[in-house]
């Protein structure tokens, strides 16, 4: 018999934690309704105020009757529904100086904000046919020169759609970003390079997320807009730690519900890119 088969395993006091995204879609919607939801299936109401109507004033005739105010409503209908279901045996347990069932629960908290993440990114498909630049026929492709510009453009967008100057966002993939730090006019705010922060173009805070959309590296939906856009709710609706009747071990497993809804399209503008 080897010697080599009395080696004994050392366990480790550390867990490896896995590389991680950025999460970022879960930043730049509306939460408001997030207190107003009772589990899945719920749908929260959201009320929309039409434009008040400004007349001209003649004393000789008065302001006449009050006018009636329109207003629409859109159901935001918690339609999502994702879990996650884990255990730890009692040997494994015993053996790791770990606390395997606290790293696992913080992966899945983090699985199921990348989830939703991604959720929230599929909503460019709600943008104005006349709010995109480029399309999956005949998308753009970047360059270190035009990267800047193409968002400026996408910033212009929203400024013809009256869309306020503040809580403007954009969203890049990592290729994009890539070009733009290579651009001195966003790179001038030498903090940009040191601290690694994004930075602002045209007032759109730019993030950059590895949940851009995009079908196989290409077309990739480069989505930029105002946080009052898109409505999202969400919550953990349960999460229970139980002992299986089959094995000898720990477990846990949680839900989380959520929904979103599309209220403002038109402050929304998209941007389809290929890599050059």
């Amino acid at each position: 018999m080897s010697v080599t088969n009395f080696i004994p395993t050392i366990w480790s006091a550390r867990l490896n934690e896995n590389f991680k995204k950025n999460l970022v879609y879960g930043n730049v919607v509306n939460t408001d309704y997030e207190g107003e939801i009772k589990g899945q299936g719920s749908t929260v109401k959201i009320n929309s105020i039409g434009a008040v109507t400004i007349g001209n004033y003649d004393k000789s005739i008065g302001i006449g009757n009050p006018e009636e105010l329109d207003s629409t409503q859109k159901n935001l209908v918690i339609d999502q529904a994702k879990f996650f279901n884990f255990q730890v045996d009692d040997v494994d347990a015993a053996q790791a100086n770990v606390d395997l069932l606290d790293g696992g629960i913080q992966e899945a908290a983090y699985g199921l904000a990348n989830v939703v993440d991604q959720y929230i990114a599929g909503f460019y498909t709600e943008v104005k046919a006349e709010n995109v630049i480029g399309s999956d026929t005949t998308p753009v492709v970047p360059t270190k020169d035009t990267a800047y510009d193409l968002l400026v453009d996408l910033g212009v967008i929203l400024d013809e759609n009256d869309v306020p100057e503040t809580d403007r966002f954009v969203v890049v993939p990592a290729f994009f970003y890539g070009l733009l730090v290579k651009d001195p006019r966003f790179t001038k705010d030498v903090n940009v390079m040191r601290t690694g922060f994004v930075g602002n173009i045209d007032n759109m805070a730019v993030y950059k997320s590895n949940n851009v959309p995009n079908n196989a590296g290409a077309k990739y939906k480069i989505m930029a807009g105002h946080k009052s856009a898109i409505a999202f709710a969400g919550q953990v609706d349960s999460v229970e730690a139980y002992r299986p009747e089959k094995q000898f071990s720990d477990a846990i497993k949680g839900l989380q519900v959520f929904g979103a809804k599309c209220i403002k399209p038109e402050g929304l503008a998209v941007l389809t890119a290929n890599k050059s």
